[in-house]
């Protein structure tokens, strides 16, 4: 017998679903098997800068954050992304809205969380420059040290 509950009935069911984060997109915010997410249904519409679960088409659970609404479809990216997608309304589950790490709980009402997203996710355009930066110059280097190297 299947115990396992996808986090759609759990949301359905209590509101709520809890869940420690996997994968990196969503750094620095969120670090990979270390920070328990609190995710629950939305009290009000969704707006600019809400981190959002949603279900993508093939079926994969996402937690990344709305950077533009465009009526019932929205500009998703992960914090830690260049590129994003549009995303429907019907696809949405619920918002983050709270994040433990280790002892602490930062709530996304805390005035540290909203810095962080207004620092980080306002500038997307530069923040989209400066990751390709990044990555270039870690590719390059990897390329220097092979030749090198060996």
């Amino acid at each position: 017998m299947e115990t396992t509950k996808s986090f759609s009935q759990m949301l359905r069911e209590t509101g709520r679903v809890v869940y420690t984060t996997r994968g990196v997109s969503m750094r620095p915010l969120l670090r990979q098997g270390k920070d328990v997410v609190v995710i629950e249904t939305p009290k009000e519409h969704w707006k600019k800068y809400d981190a959002v679960l949603f279900l993508r088409r093939n079926g994969q659970y996402v937690l990344h954050r709305i950077l533009k609404v465009c009526g019932d479809k929205y500009w998703i990216v992960g914090d830690n992304c260049v590129s994003g997608e549009m995303v429907s309304e019907d696809q949405m589950l619920g918002v983050l809205t709270s994040v433990r790490r280790g002892r602490r709980t930062i709530y996304t009402t805390d005035l540290f969380y909203r810095l962080y997203v207004r620092c980080w996710c306002a500038p997307y355009p530069l923040r989209f420059l400066l990751l390709r930066a990044e990555r270039f110059a870690y590719r390059a280097l990897r390329f220097v040290k092979r030749r090198l190297f060996g």
